[in-house]
């Protein structure tokens, strides 16, 4: 055996002086210090915690997060249900695929190759500006506590041309999840406006689509598996960067959309050519309303311009409807975070009550159903409404409630401001 005074460290070739233990092998033939036993326990510290952390992933029934979705939206019933079931299938499969890797080490070869892996299933939602698509994914992402990333399909180009590459989706997903690869390996990724990738026309082109067909094929593998190169901050990849690498294997892409003019694809579709005197011949205006989940087939979407492949990495497709005016109404007052919800609570602050009487709420309703941006039109209303009362608001000392009356929202006149002594007048 040889002296431990005259033996360094195997790992990190210190001498016994510099360390403060150095523990030799059975054999004597290697030697390990105490700061590299530190080093290896806390490796061995955070392998565990990671597999901790997949286990302590619970899944709610797809009912129940169904019912936490109906705090946030309001209607949309189908495609809530539609989005329950996939996101549930989808983590019951991370969880299902995993115990059977850690238990393939106490199985033989023959039970090894018979076991079945369950492929993931991406999601397409069709619907119109303002409808919720991009709220609902966000609620589930909180919902299942998982990273989550929305990207917009217009920003994006093939490599190497002007725009992001589709990388720079991942590049959001893992900074979201404060670069923990194993946590944004099972994150979930929209991207919204992906009708805007469609081809101009089934043909293709002579002239090359960078910004149209070229990412729909450069997106091909990120949204099935792949071990994909991230650059760490962005930007362009080039051969001395250091990149990150992310296994797209388990993580779940929603696609989303307006799609306009599918419809009249499908009516086009659907709707048989007759002749004669008794043809039953249907105005256009008279078009039955399109249910994407059960009328769209995969060759619509390919002649609104998608490519096969792309369309087949997508099979669940769901539809969300357009909002009519109480459905409007509803989200101003009902879901957990409304926006009269949300200007109580900033008045609140600053020390006032506010209230909204009913034909406010009717009215500011009606007018975005007019501007036919959705849910998004509310907000739009509320803020150009609400800025010069923000801008000059009463005393506190006096007052301590604003009433917003359906003639504050029309006319522009003033609320009715109710005294501390509870006198109301208007000002």
């Amino acid at each position: 055996m040889k002296d431990v005074e005259m033996c360094t460290c195997t790992f990190c070739s210190r001498p016994q002086k510099a360390v403060k233990k150095l523990i030799a092998s059975p054999n004597g033939d290697a030697f390990i210090c105490d700061d590299c036993i530190k080093i290896c326990g806390d490796i061995i510290k955070e392998e565990n915690n990671k597999v901790k952390k997949f286990k302590d992933l619970v899944l709610p029934s797809p009912k129940e997060i169904k019912a936490i979705l109906d705090n946030y939206v309001i209607g949309q019933e189908q495609a809530k249900k539609v989005l329950s079931v996939a996101v549930f299938n989808h983590y019951k499969r991370i969880n299902h695929n995993y115990h059977n890797k850690l238990n393939s080490n106490k199985k033989s070869k023959e039970e090894i190759q018979n076991i079945l892996e369950l492929e993931k299933s991406n999601v397409l939602m069709i619907g119109p500006t303002g409808s919720g698509k991009t709220l609902l994914v966000k609620t589930l992402a909180k919902i299942l506590d998982v990273p989550f990333a929305c990207a917009d399909a217009t920003t994006l180009t093939e490599a190497g041309y002007v725009g992001e590459d589709v990388e720079n989706v991942l590049l959001k997903l893992i900074q979201n999840a404060e670069y923990d690869i194993e946590k944004a390996q099972r994150g979930i990724i929209y991207i919204d406006e992906i009708d805007k990738l469609a081809r101009k026309s089934e043909n293709r082109s002579l002239t090359r689509d960078v910004g149209g067909e070229g990412v729909q094929q450069a997106l091909l593998k990120i949204i099935e598996s792949t071990i994909a190169s991230v650059p760490p901050q962005g930007g362009r990849k080039h051969p001395h960067q250091e990149m990150l690498q992310i296994d797209t294997t388990n993580i779940l892409f929603i696609c989303g959309g307006a799609f306009v003019g599918l419809d009249d694809i499908i009516h086009k579709r659907v709707s048989s050519s007759a002749i004669g005197f008794n043809a039953n011949i249907k105005n256009s205006k008279e078009k039955a309303k399109v249910d994407y989940a059960r009328d769209v087939q995969p060759d619509d979407l390919i002649k609104f311009g998608l490519i096969p492949e792309f369309v087949g990495r997508l099979p669940i497709i769901t539809g969300l409807d357009d909002l009519d005016e109480k459905a409007l109404q509803r989200i101003l007052v009902e879901p957990k975070n409304s926006l009269i919800k949300q200007y109580k609570q900033m008045f609140k602050i600053d020390g006032f009550e506010i209230e909204f009487d009913d034909s406010a709420i009717e009215y500011v309703s009606k007018k975005a159903m007019d501007l036919k941006t959705g849910a998004r039109g509310i907000r739009t209303i509320m803020e150009t409404r609400m800025l010069e009362l923000m801008f000059d608001l009463p005393d506190p000392n006096v007052y301590q409630k604003i009433v917003i009356t359906r003639d504050f929202i029309e006319n522009g006149s003033e609320p009715i401001l109710i005294k501390k002594e509870e006198k109301a007048e208007a000002v």
